[in-house]
């Protein structure tokens, strides 16, 4: 009985921990400063699935690529199996707010919102994925323009997710380098043999 208690209470924590609004994108936010090149150097998620295997996890890289009306195309690549690269490739769409994105996951069939939180452009950015606080559906990733950061920038991700309720287990800063290289820069339309946003 208490330990039904304990867990329905922490879903209510996590549930609760944050509002759909709170959460708001950098102000002044500059889609073509936050293009160009980015590595995923952190990463917080709650699914039990990802804390499972966290430990795998690598330290991805990606491209940004900022479209005319306003959207942003991401690709981003990881190696499924030794010298076989997978390129994801996500499509967002533009709000009427500099910075929040959305985009729909293929995975979970459903609409998803990307909000650029904090960015200097020139070394780290964070970004959350689906404000509405779902430990399914819910992500904030720390992204460098190099693969290694500060210790100063990887403690403020750390603080930034454990203040939204993120649990330190869900928090993880790999240190491998993914050793799939990046081709040229993608165009603002995907190549046919892309796959788009399975995960």
């Amino acid at each position: 009985m208490i330990l039904a208690v304990a867990v329905l209470f922490s879903v209510v924590l996590w549930t609760h921990c944050l509002h759909y609004t709170d959460v708001q994108p950098q102000q002044g936010f500059d889609l073509e400063q936050f293009s160009g090149s980015w590595y995923r150097v952190g990463m917080a998620y709650e699914s039990p699935s990802f804390i499972k295997y966290k430990d795998r996890a690598l330290i991805s890289k990606g491209f940004v690529v900022a479209n005319e009306n306003g959207s942003a195309n991401l690709s981003m690549w990881t190696m499924i199996e030794p010298k076989i690269c997978l390129n994801n490739f996500y499509m967002y769409e533009k709000t009427d707010v500099p910075g929040l994105f959305t985009y729909f996951s293929r995975r979970h069939k459903m609409m998803k919102d990307i909000t650029v939180v904090e960015a200097n452009y020139t070394d780290y950015a964070m970004v959350l994925k689906y404000r509405k606080m779902d430990k399914e559906y819910t992500q904030v990733a720390l992204y460098g323009r190099t693969p290694t950061l500060g210790p100063e920038v990887v403690e403020k991700f750390r603080s930034y997710a454990l203040s939204l309720g993120f649990s330190p287990e869900s928090i993880v800063t790999p240190v491998i380098l993914d050793p799939c290289p990046i081709p040229e820069p993608p165009t603002s339309r995907p190549p046919s043999n892309l796959t788009e946003e399975p995960v």
